[in-house]
């Protein structure tokens, strides 16, 4: 039985889900949480239910990973890290490099810290995460896991961006898209719902969160996507603008002064659902804020996804499925609600009742001839199976 580690890094955090193979059984999942800070949190929850929680100082990635290691061997998940196969880090930009998943050395090391500049946020927390388990588990593969190679069945059509084509051979400027591990997940989960076969389907993938993208999949295979060089454009998202007409960077300059920097920094930051409502970031803190700016917020991403969906389903030329997924997706239902409701014309008739829920689950009535789905995400799972597929 082999047992394969899926890791999720963020800038101060990172989730992690230990399964063993063949059977796909998750043997220990959890997170390490305000990692840098002195009120850090490690959690640990084995398969048996027993949850450990430790309140301490984790002062950078590399503590964060012994203290995982000195966890599984302490409850005796793990009693030789022999036992573990490889270990998978979802890595958001592969850029035109890296067409899919591989066994990083030092090279893919270098070559995902200096992907860095297109997805900011992401690529350089990510490749930290993965040199600290380099470091403390030398003798254990590192597979990569990226975000970009489900959308490299893009065609130039919807990749390119209409500039000059010498920037694209020259600097490799493109879409790229985002969210590809979640989204490969969810149209085979989808797809085995609707009883279809996943090669066939057509879908409209939301996956809604923090970060926020809709994907259009044509014959089971990405076909376009709303999020572009950078995760930054598409939907309006949590702090991210989302879409903008590019005048608006060089007037913000002239007006206040700011460098492009400084400018990228407010689009990727202080934008989104926080810069509109100057509340939250959070849904969760707009649904109970009664301020007209935190309810504009909510409307205006509902409309942005609407728009995506519209375009999308005019691609595709007809969508057996909408399908909600991402901590909003699958959390919010007034959001559902509020999508679902613009797309009526489709022929989806959501069933408001099913809807009140964050489980997998049809949300349309059975006389939709457009599915509406709930399908919660797991992308720890679909790196572990990279893992092993790449490992072999």
């Amino acid at each position: 039985m082999k047992k394969v580690l899926a890791i999720n890094s963020g800038s101060s955090s990172f989730k992690y889900k230990l399964f063993s193979f063949p059977n796909e059984k998750v043997l220990a999942s959890g997170i390490a949480d305000r990692v840098g800070k002195e009120n850090a949190v490690f959690k640990i929850k084995l398969s048996s239910g027993q949850e450990y929680i430790k309140n301490m100082p984790i002062h950078n990635q590399e503590e964060a990973v012994k203290l995982l290691i000195e966890y599984l061997k302490k409850f005796h998940v793990v009693d030789d890290l022999r036992e573990i196969s490889g270990v998978g880090h979802r890595v958001v930009n592969g850029g035109e490099i890296f067409k899919n998943s591989v066994h990083v050395k030092e090279k893919e090391l270098e070559e995902i810290f200096n992907l860095g500049e297109l997805a900011p946020l992401h690529n350089i927390s990510e490749a930290k995460g993965i040199k600290a388990f380099m470091n403390i588990i030398p003798n254990v593969p590192q597979v990569a896991v990226f975000d970009t190679s489900y959308h490299q069945t893009l065609d130039k059509v919807h990749y390119l961006y209409s500039i000059p084509y010498e920037y694209y051979e020259d600097y490799g400027i493109r879409k790229y898209g985002a969210h590809g591990i979640s989204v490969s997940y969810v149209v085979l989960r989808a797809a085995k719902m609707i009883k279809k076969n996943p090669n066939l389907v057509n879908f409209i993938i939301c996956h809604l969160g923090s970060g926020a993208s809709v994907t259009a999949i044509k014959h089971g295979k990405s076909f376009d996507t709303s999020m572009g060089l950078s995760p930054l454009t598409g939907v309006t998202m949590g702090t991210r603008s989302g879409d903008i007409d590019p005048a608006v960077l060089q007037y913000l300059m002239h007006k206040t002064g700011m460098n492009i920097d400084k400018v990228i920094e407010v689009l990727n930051y202080k934008s989104g659902l926080l810069g509109i409502s100057g509340i939250s970031s959070d849904m969760r803190d707009l649904i109970e804020s009664k301020d007209k700016r935190a309810k504009l917020a909510r409307k205006i991403f509902i409309n942005r996804v609407v728009q995506y969906v519209g375009a999308y389903v005019a691609e595709l030329n007809g969508v057996d499925a909408i399908i909600f997924t991402g901590g909003v997706g699958e959390h919010d239902f007034g959001i559902r609600a509020g999508i679902m409701s613009s797309l009526k014309y489709l022929g989806l008739y959501p069933d408001f009742k099913a809807n009140q829920t964050d489980r997998e689950k049809f949300i349309s009535k059975p006389s939709s001839k457009v599915k509406a789905l709930i399908v919660p995400t797991n992308e720890e799972l679909m790196i572990a199976r990279e893992v092993v597929r790449v490992l072999q």
